[in-house]
């Protein structure tokens, strides 16, 4: 029970559940506020029924966030390897959870886990969005755009009143001059008006995208696949068909449902006529070799320091063209080698690559016929993997004529499907 309460705790402790709650509730405390002057619940049935539809919308709101955040995304079992041996080669392999990812899984470096139908890793519940929470993370979306536009009319409303108190007084309106504004009044209720606008803007924009990908059953993640796809085949006949588009309404029923509890068992899916349960996976696979044929060898020069801003060492240039993406920053020293698949302009994305370690000439019997039979090293002496960004004026690229190779015959294949 201890160790629960820890992990609940952590799961809040943490700067994006706490900026979204404090938001929720700064706003929800100074709207009754103003309300209870603006348009008093209990003078009036208007009243009464306007604050009533605001606390419903405000405590939504806070639920959906909450169950969210505790209920996160179902994980994919570690070490997980399909029924049948055989469809292990239509799948990829996950190092870090030692398993095979199943259909529409993918690895959260964050989670560090395999999440089931990974969306995205949203910082403001501090887990990821997917198979489990996909249903309460839009429900907080859309009761938070709703609240804040309804506390922003009776914020906007209740400053009217209250900064035309006097004009209201002068000409004998006493039943509109029921709103007094001090000096903290007057500036908390502009700064919430500005964190309602600002939510309905920000939040909306996401919701947006949250209903999108429900109505095409479609994730973040499995846009970027479908692009990919269709920029792999330009110039050719070949056309991919996604398989999960199953129409609008049974696309929005895979998710939607009065319990918001997930639908199916995260393993296997529906799949429109045509498909099977390994289509999108055997497009990672061959969208995986492209990317590997297209793997450049990069040396340091020059220390990388790791930084998010590296302006004393790098300079201006860099530090003004960051790449969007909130992924790592990686530190390097020189003599350094990196894997690079990413390019930008003034940075590159890629993983260090370690030297093995030499073997011992008088190794154990265990070392040697582990040596033999090809077994891997145990997880305790493997390298751990390091990615990410780099400036790119710290590297140079090394030509190798195994990758001019494996390019090549990335190529012959290509061609062949034309």
């Amino acid at each position: 029970m201890t160790s629960g309460f820890s992990a609940i705790f952590w799961r809040f402790f943490h700067w994006g559940p706490l900026t979204a709650i404090s938001i929720i509730k700064s706003i929800t405390f100074m709207t009754l506020y103003m309300n209870a002057m603006w348009w008093p619940p209990n003078r009036t049935f208007g009243g009464f029924l306007n604050q009533t539809v605001f606390l419903m919308l405000s405590a939504s709101t806070g639920f959906n966030f909450v169950m969210a955040s505790l209920t996160g995304p179902k994980f994919l079992p570690l070490q997980w390897r399909p029924k049948n041996p055989e469809d292990e080669q239509f799948l990829q392999y996950c190092a870090t959870c030692e398993g095979f990812k199943a259909p529409r899984s993918h690895h959260c470096r964050k989670c560090d886990r395999c999440v089931i139908k990974m969306d995205h890793h949203c910082p403001w519940i501090n887990h990821c969005v997917g198979w489990g929470n996909h249903a309460y993370f839009t429900c907080f979306l859309a009761f938070a755009v709703v609240g804040c536009l309804h506390a922003t009319v009776i914020l906007c409303g209740s400053l009217y009143a209250g900064l035309h108190r006097d004009w209201y007084v002068y000409y004998g309106q006493y039943s509109k001059a029921t709103v007094y504004l001090s000096l903290w009044s007057l500036v908390l209720g502009v700064f919430n008006v500005g964190l309602a606008i600002g939510v309905v803007i920000a939040v909306g924009m996401l919701l947006f995208f949250q209903v999108r990908a429900i109505v095409n059953n479609r994730t973040g993640i499995e846009d970027w696949i479908l692009e990919k796809a269709r920029h792999l085949r330009e110039g050719t006949e070949d056309n991919f068909q996604y398989p999960y588009d199953l129409g609008k309404w049974k696309n929005i029923r895979q998710v939607a449902s009065w319990t918001c509890a997930p639908i199916g068992n995260g393993v296997e899916w529906a799949v429109a006529e045509g498909c099977d349960q390994f289509t999108l996976t055997r497009e990672q696979l061959l969208q995986k070799s492209a990317k590997r044929a297209r793997t450049r060898t990069y040396t340091i020069l020059k220390p990388v320091s790791g930084s998010w801003v590296p302006l004393w060492s790098q300079g201006c240039r860099v530090c003004l063209s960051p790449p969007l993406t909130d992924e790592a920053r990686i530190k390097l020293d020189v003599g350094d080698t990196v894997r690079v698949t990413r390019w930008r302009k003034h940075w590159l994305f890629g993983e260090k690559i370690f030297d093995e370690p030499e073997e011992p000439r008088n190794g154990t019997k265990k070392d040697k016929k582990r040596k033999q039979q090809s077994e891997p090293l145990p997880e305790a002496h493997k390298p751990p993997r390091i990615r990410g960004w780099f400036p790119r004026q710290c590297a140079v690229e090394l030509v190798e004529d195994e990758d001019e190779a494996e390019q090549q015959q990335h190529f012959n294949e290509k061609k062949k499907h034309k």
